[in-house]
């Protein structure tokens, strides 16, 4: 016995997926406001994940990443505990952002997790790119609409991490860590993926050796003479400049 009409169910429907559809795009506009506001301070990671595929690049040093990784987490548990705090609780519900949708096992969830993680850190290193001449359009959207891409992909399937802080801070919050492992092995690989693949395929970087262990360690690589890199070599990728 059919307990809905049949247009009452397809509404309910309609209606859910346009509000999927406008967090995703909600998730889109906050990162490219973010990167417009503070990515010529911080290059607004944002995303231990995108902090990760730098660290890889060997665009920062290991000290700078762990305190951009330290900020994230401790920005979104802090974020997050304000937003459940303000908001009913009849509205916001367990902060279950990120969860398997049913069908879907944790080997799904990992790869669907890589893919969406290694298009977003593509086009991050992409935009960010102090190489590329004459970048067309605005930076900002474009990282902002590449997290929505990801979001009106992913929310299917996985609910779009993408980001371990943003599952860390609600798994914290409600002591639910099932499945959380996705959340983390998924974006990581995709952010190292992607990294490896701009600046070695698509973009290769004529850097040694010597000057990536450099950049790790924290001092900027210089010539035999003392001085830093002329501007006819490859410039390395700032994410303070955009």
């Amino acid at each position: 016995m059919q307990l809905f009409p049949r247009s009452l169910s397809c509404g309910l429907k309609g209606q859910a997926e346009d509000l999927e559809k406008e967090v995703a795009l909600a998730f889109g506009l906050a990162l490219a406001t973010l990167v417009q506001a503070v990515g010529h301070i911080s290059g607004a990671h944002v995303n231990p994940a995108v902090t990760f595929a730098f660290l890889v690049g060997s665009q920062m040093s290991l000290f700078r990443a762990f305190c951009y990784m330290a900020a994230q987490l401790l920005g979104a548990v802090a974020g997050a505990a304000v937003l459940y705090s303000v908001t009913p609780p009849a509205v916001r519900g367990n902060l279950a952002l990120n969860t398997l949708h049913p069908g879907v096992s944790v080997g799904q969830a990992t790869i669907v997790e890589i893919f969406l993680t290694l298009q977003f850190v593509l086009c991050i290193f992409a935009t960010y790119d102090e190489r590329r001449n004459g970048r067309l359009g605005s930076v900002a959207l474009a990282v902002g609409f590449s997290l929505t891409l990801g979001h009106l992909f992913g929310m299917y399937y996985t609910g779009a991490g993408m980001n371990p802080a943003r599952s860390f801070a609600p798994a914290i919050l409600t002591r639910s860590f099932t499945n959380h492992w996705v959340y983390w092995v998924g974006p990581i690989i995709g952010a190292g993926l992607g990294s490896l693949l701009y600046d070695f395929l698509l973009f290769p970087r004529l850097k040694s050796v010597s000057e990536r262990l450099s950049i790790l360690k924290g001092a900027r690589p210089s010539d035999s003479n003392g001085q830093p890199e002329g501007t006819g070599e490859p410039v390395e990728l700032k994410t303070q400049a955009l």
